[in-house]
């Protein structure tokens, strides 16, 4: 259970540390144009932000970077030819099935995606894993909410991951500060206080927050949760416009450094 006095000094952190992303490179806004990308996945950029969420993180494509839990591989899509000349990239999650998104992607096209790599998250005995202290930088995105009572087992691994120095940045959507804490549960919005506690609980160091992801017109109070906007309109046709007009999540955007 996590301490209060923990978890105000950590949002303390976090508000306090907000800092200012360089402007995405040449390289990285030429991963973000890449022809191999899925139309519907560049449609949800305006909502995303990669070029600008990468660059906050300081994703360079010389990094071994690990990306936690890939689902359809929508960051895939960018990261893979971003980081296939020099540098290293790693997909993690739930062996075998949580990684088909992106067997899907290699299985279409092996040219673009072929160098990554596949590993287990978490990793039981036998399975494929990221080296310890092996990554320069570990991403998540609007994952957090899906680990539940696993989460500080799961922010340890990412620990672990990171070199001396590393990054970890997480995208995830956020509930207000003054919601009650119960709605993490099924929403799928989460408090800022409770991922930056989560993330200092086992080391980590707060180090920058950005509002790149930000979206003032999501009050996180709707019927089906984060579900009821889009992309996935769980309510299908109902009041479909309204929802439609608000557009995806308001997210937070973390960063965080283990130490040296």
């Amino acid at each position: 259970m996590l301490r209060r006095p923990i978890l105000l000094a950590a949002v303390a952190a976090a508000i306090g540390s907000a800092a200012i992303a360089q402007a995405p490179s040449r390289d990285l806004d030429a991963a973000v144009a890449a022809t191999t990308r899925t139309p519907a996945n560049i449609a949800r950029d305006k909502y995303r932000h990669p070029a600008q969420t990468l660059a906050f993180f300081g994703v360079k494509p010389t990094d071994t970077v690990v990306e936690l839990i890939p689902g359809g591989g929508w960051y895939t899509e960018i990261l893979a030819p971003y980081l296939a000349e020099r540098g290293t990239y790693y997909v993690a999650g739930g062996w075998e099935k949580g990684l088909n998104g992106v067997k899907a992607l290699q299985a279409k096209n092996a040219g673009a995606y072929g160098k990554v790599k596949l590993t287990a998250f978490p990793a039981a005995a036998g399975q494929p894993s990221v080296p310890d202290a092996s990554a320069d930088v570990v991403l998540t995105f609007r994952n957090v909410h899906n680990l539940r009572d696993k989460a500080p087992a799961a922010f340890a691994e990412m620990f672990r991951m990171l070199k001396p120095g590393g990054t970890l940045g997480v995208v995830e959507h956020r509930l207000p500060e003054a919601r009650d804490a119960a709605a993490e549960e099924k929403s799928g919005y989460m408090k800022t206080s409770t991922v930056v506690a989560l993330a200092e609980g086992v080391g980590f160091k707060t180090a920058g927050k950005s509002e790149i992801n930000a979206n003032p017109k999501d009050t996180a109070d709707w019927p089906e949760g984060v579900w009821t906007l889009p992309p996935t309109y769980q309510l299908k046709d109902v009041d479909r416009a309204k929802y439609a007009a608000i557009g995806e999540s308001d997210r937070m955007t973390l960063k965080f450094v283990k130490p040296r």
